[in-house]
């Protein structure tokens, strides 16, 4: 089965695996194109080279950096700002130079809450995405960057309010808030097909599994939870304006 191209745009290096491994993974699989845009932790710093090795994995190319800095860890990129506190339209051109050389037809990224843990760069990645979708679109901005290209499908990575009542003590560190969405909205993709394969990408984040962040948390699981925790992946659609149609009426 034909599938479309996919540009993931997430936060940090790992989310990229948990949050979409298995679409990515299953498109990939289909001879889909298929990349990854991390807008933390820059060249030069341990996390680079775990994210290619995952991105290996998920036969998604090479990493594609914006290069700024993580909110909570200031040594992810050496003389860069964090990624919150970075000129907006210089981030949101960045993006769309992603875009426009790219030019996926889905685009997937983070959630308006910024996914279960509400992490402040999750949700200002999300800011940045759909603003840089839009853009990219637009022949009238950032028309140096490359010829407009709209993007098809925009998907948010998500939880719906069951799977955060079933799943997120085991996803979240105790005493955490789990920031999910109303099921109506989203749609489910089940990825067990691809499970090992998005499992690889996420453990080749070496230095979160030994700390004990989630990637951790996975490895040191039993199988069955392994599977419950991430053999499904929710999606969000975000509607896209049909600028065709703005421009004739």
């Amino acid at each position: 089965m034909e599938l479309p191209s996919v540009l993931g745009v997430f936060a940090h290096p790992d989310d990229e695996s948990l949050s979409a491994g298995g679409l990515l993974a299953r498109h990939a699989e289909a001879g889909a194109r298929t990349a990854v845009v991390t807008a933390t932790w820059a060249e030069g710093t341990h996390r680079i080279p775990e994210l290619s090795c995952a991105l290996d994995e998920l036969v998604a190319g090479p990493p594609r950096l914006l290069g700024y800095a993580d909110a909570k860890v200031p040594d992810s990129a050496p003389g860069q700002a964090r990624l919150l506190d970075a000129p907006l339209d210089q981030a949101v051109a960045q993006l769309v130079a992603h875009l426009r050389e790219f030019r996926p037809e889905w685009v997937v990224t983070h959630d308006g809450y910024g996914g279960l843990t509400g992490h402040p760069d999750h949700r200002h990645t999300h800011r940045l995405t759909v603003l840089a979708v839009h853009a990219a679109a637009l022949p009238g901005l950032h028309p140096e960057l490359g010829d407009p290209w709209p993007v098809r499908r925009l998907l948010l990575a998500t939880h719906p309010h069951s799977a955060a009542r079933e799943l997120g003590a085991l996803l979240l560190r105790p005493g955490r808030t789990a920031y999910s969405v109303p099921d109506a909205t989203v749609e489910a993709l089940d990825v067990t097909a691809w499970l090992p394969r998005k499992l690889a990408a996420v453990f080749a984040h070496q230095s979160e599994v030994t700390r004990g962040a989630l990637p951790g948390r996975l490895a040191a699981a039993t199988t069955s939870v392994r599977a419950r925790l991430m053999q499904t992946e929710w999606y969000q659609p975000h509607p896209l304006p049909n600028l065709a149609a703005s421009a004739g009426s």
